[in-house]
């Protein structure tokens, strides 16, 4: 990352602001649907994402062609394919348990991509990580064990669903460290944008939605994930990793607050305080991580 000037960086971090408050939105527009579900919902939700990129791309690429862009190698297509696990883990998981539970899992993927770096890249991991894992693992456990109502059901499958977002993310970032960084992001994007909703169509044929709910599912393709996506690249050549990482969390605040808002899902004190334990351990984990990347100056 080139040297970020004070501007630059404001600049950024608002940016940042706004994309996870878009990226938040995804449980509170989910819950208002007349009948959409699971697959479906994918499908058509990655289609205007997908479309969303496409429109966007020459004002972001403005020298590369998208052509050029998808002919990159592999590493942007496994990219991709990480990105489209995630795109459909997300939204069929939200249409199986609550908006609290799929966001708290979610934000455990700093975690699983620190131990994946350990196990598969071999990079050291101190009693500092080992603690945070410790302490996000006791949170999950109040989530998750001493909540009756999250073990029960649908709400165990969407936990379990809800998993495959912290795992792909994990595969994705250690992948690109290993294979290296020359990687568009935007197109890794569209990419699995196109495989989650040609692969759900498959399985969500014949639609049923109703123009209601394809336009809030328009909605969210357009606001809840092509913008934001867009708006992260930007921010993230003036931020640095931990810094995203930090800031990326919000999301997981926001979303519950506005699904508490909007909604009648009410997320139970167990989950709560499960949530906070998680959270509070990755965010000062990478506030550590934040003050040792600054310059002494």
């Amino acid at each position: 990352m080139s040297l970020t000037t004070p501007a630059q960086h404001r600049k950024a971090l608002w940016m940042m602001l706004a994309a996870t408050l878009m990226w938040s939105i995804a449980g509170m527009v989910t819950r208002k649907l007349d009948s959409a579900e699971g697959f479906e919902i994918t499908a058509i939700r990655s289609f205007f994402a997908a479309l969303t990129i496409l429109v966007l791309w020459p004002f972001i690429h403005r020298e590369q062609r998208l052509i050029d862009a998808l002919r990159s190698g592999k590493a942007v297509w496994i990219a991709g394919l990480c990105w489209s696990v995630m795109f459909c883990c997300f939204m069929i998981a939200l249409s199986l348990t609550t908006v609290a539970n799929v966001l708290v899992v979610q934000s455990v993927g700093p975690i699983f991509t620190a131990l994946l770096s350990w196990w598969w890249l071999g990079r050291k991991v101190g009693l500092r990580l080992w603690g945070v894992i410790l302490m996000a693992a006791a949170g999950v456990a109040v989530m998750f064990i001493l909540d009756a109502q999250a073990l029960s059901g649908r709400h165990w499958v969407g936990v379990l669903v809800a998993l495959g977002i912290p795992l792909a993310a994990a595969l994705n970032w250690n992948l690109l460290e290993r294979m290296g960084k020359g990687v568009d992001f935007i197109s890794a994007v569209l990419i699995g944008a196109v495989i989650s909703g040609l692969l759900t169509l498959v399985l969500a044929w014949p639609l049923k939605s109703s123009l209601h709910d394809v336009g809030l599912l328009a909605l969210l393709g357009v606001v809840q994930l092509g913008i934001p996506c867009a708006i992260c690249v930007v921010a993230a050549k003036y931020l640095p990793a931990p810094e995203m990482s930090l800031l990326s969390l919000l999301e997981v605040i926001f979303g519950i607050s506005l699904s508490m808002l909007f909604t009648a899902e009410r997320p139970s004190a167990t989950t709560l305080i499960g949530g906070a334990m998680v959270l509070g351990a990755i965010a000062l984990n990478e506030l550590w991580n934040l003050r040792q990347a600054r310059p002494s100056s």
